[in-house]
C-alpha cells in the first residue's frame, strides 16, 4: 500500500513538472509574439526600421498576406487528401506528397506540349489549356493514389498500424526514385503565363495568378465540400470514416468507399500540382517532399479528420510562414529571416499543439480513434 501511494505521488510530482513546464513554454512564446509585433508597429509608427532600413510598406504587407493566401490554399488541397484518409484507414499516407508531385510533373508534361502547339497565348486558348492541364493532373494522381491504396495498402488493411505507416514512407521513396529515372535530376519548368496573366487586379492590386490559384482552390473545395455533405457516396464516406463495422452493417461497400476517397484525396492533389506549377513554375522528382510535410502540418493545426480545419489550417500556415518573418522576426534584427520562412511554419505546429492538441477546429475521428 505504501508502495503505491508513493508511486502515485511520483506520478502527480511528474504530471505537476510536465504542466510546469509547457505553461512556461506558452508564456514564453506569448511573450516573443508579443514582442516582435509590438516592435513592428514601432517600426511602422516611427517610420523606420530599428536596423536603419525602411519598413515594410502598406503594399509590401498587403503582398505577403495574398502571397500567404495563395500558397495556403496549395497546402489545404494536399492537406485534405491527409485527412480523409486519417478519417477513414487512422494513419497517415505519407506518400500522398509523391501524388501531389505526380500531378505537378504530369502538368509539366502537358502544359510544355500545350505550348509547344501554340496554346498557351490568348485568353480563351489559356484558359482552355489550363482545364486541360487540370484535367490530366486530376487524372494522374487520382489513378496514381488509386494503385497504392490496391496495390500498397489493402492487403495491410487488418494489420497494426505502423506497418502501412511504414509501407507509405517506402511507396514514398518508390515515387521518388521511379520519377527521377524517368525524368532525371533536373527541375523541369512550366511554361509561363501570358502577359496579361502578370497584371495586377481589383483594388487589392493581386496578380492574376494568384487570383486564379485562388478561385481555383476555393472552387475546388467548394466542389469537395458538396460532394462529401450532399451526395450518397459522400454520406456513405461519412458513415465509414465514423464506424467501417456498423457502416458494412448497413449495407455500404466499404472497400467502394475507402478505394472513392483515395481518388478524391488524389484529385485534389493532382488539383494542387497545378496550383505549384502556376505559382513556382519549377516541379522535379523532390517537389513533394516539402509541401507534402507542410500540408500535414496543415491538417493537425485545423484538425485531423476535420475538411474545413485542414483546409483552413492550410491558409493559416501559408500566411504564417509568407508574413511571420517579416511581420515577427526581422523587427527584432535576426539575421536572414526570409531563410525562416519553414521554421517559422513549423514553429506555428508546436504552437497550436501546446494551446489546442486537437487542432484549432477539432479533429473529427473514427469511434475507435477518439480517446
Amino acid at each position: 500500500m505504501t508502495a503505491v501511494k508513493r508511486s502515485n505521488k511520483q506520478l502527480f510530482r511528474t504530471n505537476n513538472s510536465v504542466d510546469l513546464f509547457l505553461t512556461v513554454i506558452r508564456v514564453v512564446s506569448l511573450i516573443v509574439i508579443s514582442i516582435g509585433f509590438l516592435l513592428f508597429v514601432i517600426e511602422q509608427i516611427r517610420g523606420v526600421a530599428l536596423n536603419g532600413d525602411a519598413p515594410l510598406t502598406g503594399g509590401a504587407i498587403r503582398g505577403l498576406f495574398v502571397t500567404g493566401v495563395s500558397q495556403g490554399a496549395m497546402y489545404g488541397l494536399i492537406a485534405l487528401g491527409y485527412s480523409m484518409v486519417y478519417g477513414v484507414l487512422g494513419f497517415i499516407n505519407f506518400a500522398h506528397g509523391e501524388v501531389f508531385m505526380a500531378g505537378a510533373m504530369s502538368a509539366w508534361i502537358t502544359s510544355d506540349f500545350l505550348f509547344d502547339n501554340g496554346m498557351w497565348e490568348g485568353e480563351l486558348r489559356f484558359i482552355l489549356s489550363l482545364l486541360i492541364v487540370l484535367l490530366v493532373a486530376i487524372v494522374v494522381s487520382t489513378l496514381a493514389t488509386i494503385l497504392i491504396e490496391r496495390i500498397a495498402y489493402r492487403p495491410l488493411r487488418e494489420s497494426p498500424r505502423l506497418i502501412p505507416l511504414i509501407t507509405s514512407i517506402g511507396v514514398s521513396f518508390f515515387m521518388q526514385n521511379a520519377v527521377l529515372g524517368l525524368f532525371g535530376p533536373a527541375s523541369k519548368t512550366l511554361p509561363a503565363p501570358p502577359s496579361w496573366m502578370s497584371n495586377e487586379y481589383t483594388f487589392l492590386e493581386i496578380e492574376g495568378t494568384k487570383i486564379l490559384v485562388m478561385v481555383i482552390a476555393a472552387i475546388s473545395m467548394a466542389g469537395l465540400w458538396i460532394f462529401v455533405e450532399r451526395t450518397k457516396t459522400g454520406k456513405a464516406m461519412r458513415a465509414v470514416a465514423e464506424d467501417k463495422e456498423i457502416a458494412a452493417l448497413m449495407g455500404i461497400n466499404v472497400n467502394r468507399t475507402i478505394v472513392t476517397t483515395f481518388a478524391v484525396g488524389g484529385a485534389m492533389a493532382g488539383v494542387a500540382g497545378v496550383l505549384w506549377g502556376l505559382l513556382f513554375r519549377g516541379v522535379s522528382s523532390q517537389t513533394g517532399f516539402l509541401p507534402g510535410i507542410k500540408a500535414f502540418t496543415a491538417a493537425v493545426i485545423g484538425g485531423v479528420g476535420n475538411l474545413g480545419g485542414s483546409m483552413a489550417g492550410g491558409i493559416i500556415l501559408g500566411v504564417a510562414e509568407s508574413v511571420g518573418p517579416l511581420l515577427i522576426l526581422k523587427p527584432m534584427t535576426i539575421p536572414a529571416v526570409s531563410q525562416l520562412k519553414d521554421a517559422v511554419a513549423f514553429a506555428v505546429l508546436v504552437l497550436v499543439l501546446l494551446f489546442k492538441p486537437t487542432g484549432l477546429f477539432g479533429e473529427r475521428l473514427a469511434s475507435e480513434d477518439r480517446a
